[in-house]
């Protein structure tokens, strides 16, 4: 989703950049938030302009019996990148938070740390990109706030988002739910998001087609929720990748996770970014890729239904999930094993340090 200028509705706003009188609450700020933000979100709980949004109790405990509540911080740099930018990012992966979880999405807080002198067209471009990905989810930013610091406090744009959902009786997906006999599931190809970022960041000399996987999964949890309710364990995998939350599950669980290295889907470009960078696509930050882990019985209908999704077009099981050795020589509970393809193996441990700064 490429947002042009000329595809920006016109505005009244003055000026071309942003200036710390944006911030300072005055007549410049409100402004702003009237042109930029009001306009461009389009939701009636903005447009009251009320300190906070307000809901109906009664609509919401009609959707499930418990509230869900999640929030995130976006840094990422560069803002544009090759299928997306930071309003896309900020809003998938919000909604995905809370979908993973077996929420239905239904509204988001928007709020933005803006360097002073950040350019008007820009601002506009990624509200837009938030409200086409928004409406899109079907979910509406409710409520926000805007601070401008000066030139050098910070690096262009930060936002942070916090979203709320509602879980309704039939689901119970945890991370501790994991058991021996149940499959891993993953929705697509890993990697491809962390190798956007690299290629956007024009540091290395390279010519990769690969664009982000950055998408809302909640259509597709959705679907695949009507098919199979009792998903054991179900996670985005974003910084950290594959990897670690596949560790988060093994440790909440007690269990071990084994991996077919095979079955794991890596593009070809991907591939080779890792390989000059001495990445390992199993921790490359993804934004729109869920791990499943379900009963073996459920797996073959679940799939089915995945694979009939946009979202989910290249599902497939890439492991299984053992009880843990009393035998010394086996492997204990808590871990998580790739099986190499060679006849070997080895332990994938959650990933230490930071691969790539700045990724979502």
């Amino acid at each position: 989703m490429n947002i042009h200028l000329d595809d920006l509705p016109k505005t009244k706003f003055r000026g071309k950049n942003i200036t710390l009188a944006h911030g300072a609450g005055g007549k410049a700020m409100r402004d702003l938030i009237d042109e930029i933000f009001v306009a461009g979100f389009d939701s009636p709980e903005l447009t009251l302009l009320e300190d906070q949004a307000r809901f109906d109790l009664s609509d919401l405990s009609k959707l499930g019996n418990r509230l869900a509540m999640t929030t995130d911080c976006y840094v990422v740099d560069p803002l544009f990148f090759p299928g997306g930018d930071i309003g896309k990012l900020a809003v998938t992966g919000t909604v995905n938070d809370l979908a993973v979880g077996g929420a239905t999405p239904l509204y988001l807080t928007c709020g933005m740390i803006i360097e002073e002198g950040f350019p008007i067209d820009d601002l506009q471009r990624i509200v837009a990109s938030m409200k086409i990905t928004a409406d899109s989810c079907g979910v509406r930013i409710v409520t926000g706030d805007t601070k401008v610091v000066p030139r050098g406090a910070a690096d262009k744009l930060f936002i942070n988002t916090a979203g709320i959902g509602v879980i309704p009786e039939t689901s119970n997906i945890l991370a501790n739910r994991a058991q021996a006999g149940d499959v891993v599931i993953i929705n697509g190809y890993v990697g491809d998001h962390g190798a956007a970022i690299v290629d956007a960041r024009g540091e290395l000399a390279l010519e990769i087609s690969t664009v982000t996987d950055c998408q809302p999964l909640n259509g597709l949890i959705s679907e695949m929720l009507k098919v199979c309710p009792d998903i054991h364990c179900m996670r985005d995998a974003t910084r950290g990748g594959l990897a670690t939350v596949l560790n988060e599950f093994a440790s909440s669980s007690e269990v071990v996770i084994q991996l077919d290295n095979t079955k794991i889907p890596v593009r070809e470009e991907v591939r080779g970014v890792c390989e000059i960078l001495g990445l390992d696509p199993l921790y490359l930050a993804n934004e729109g890729k869920l791990i499943a882990i379900v009963a073996k019985e459920d797996s073959e209908a679940l799939l089915k239904v995945m694979q009939q999704h946009p979202a989910g077009e290249n599902s497939c099981i890439i492991g299984y999930i053992e009880a843990p050795s009393q035998d010394a020589k086996g492997f204990p509970k808590g871990k998580v094993i790739l099986e190499t393809g060679f006849g070997g193996s080895r332990m994938i441990d959650m990933l230490i340090g930071e691969q790539l700064p700045r990724i979502c």
